[in-house]
């Protein structure tokens, strides 16, 4: 996918993609891809023939990544060194958070994983360590955390909405409770020994509550708990 949107990208520049480790160290496709998508001019030379040039035009690169992605050195996934010695994680990594940020609307793969496995040379011989390596997040957690995000954005930034929300829940509530003979005033306070919690679950899935599984009139924070 990402090959085919480079090439499609630099498509009038005359620059075709075959792989991405051995295309993408030197900084030259890097180069004209960020020019292209960010209308960026940089202060370095077009082809970088020696290491210590290429080195030096890829750290030109990486701060401008950085700088427009507004991303500090520890939120970095990539390094000039990783670039530079054809390091296939961190060019994805790169390129998927060059994707994301110009053109966003990407239909990039989503929910992409590796398994690295890190092999370290200690005293007492080799250490090895495997993990997971995210490369794309999985689209139904990005749902679920802009799920979380929304009533996070709704207590920070419209707190004037709240009780107009506080309403919808409170009649939703009092809909299903209101069965039992019950109804709720105040969510906050009468919702904080559980006991209202536990009738609603059971009017929602159908079934009744034991009374003798829990305090119907919970005396203290232990019978709350």
């Amino acid at each position: 996918f990402l090959i085919d949107w480079i090439n499609t990208t630099l498509k009038e520049e005359h620059i075709v993609v075959k792989s991405l480790e051995e295309d993408l160290y030197d900084g030259l496709v890097l180069h004209h891809l960020l020019e292209n998508l960010g209308s960026l001019t940089l202060d370095v030379d077009k082809i970088a023939l020696t290491e210590k040039k290429q080195r030096q035009k890829l750290s030109v690169i990486l701060e401008a990544v950085a700088k427009c992605l507004q991303l500090g050195a520890s939120q970095l996934k990539w390094s000039v060194e990783s670039i530079l010695t054809k390091d296939l994680l961190s060019t994805l990594h790169l390129l998927v958070a060059i994707a994301k940020h110009f053109e966003p609307n990407l239909p990039i793969p989503s929910g992409v994983q590796v398994e690295t496995i890190t092999i370290e040379n200690t005293s007492r011989g080799l250490k090895t360590a495997n993990a997971v390596e995210y490369i794309t997040e999985n689209k139904e957690n990005l749902e679920a955390q802009s799920k979380d995000d929304a009533f996070d954005e709704l207590f920070s930034h419209a707190p004037d909405k709240l009780d107009a929300v506080k309403k919808v829940f409170l009649q939703f509530v009092n809909q299903h409770v209101g069965k039992l003979g019950l109804n709720l005033k105040d969510i906050e306070s009468q919702f904080s020994d559980g006991v209202i919690l536990l009738l609603l679950i059971g009017q929602l899935e159908g079934y009744f509550l034991n009374l003798r599984d829990f305090f119907l009139t919970p005396a203290s924070t232990v019978e709350m708990v």
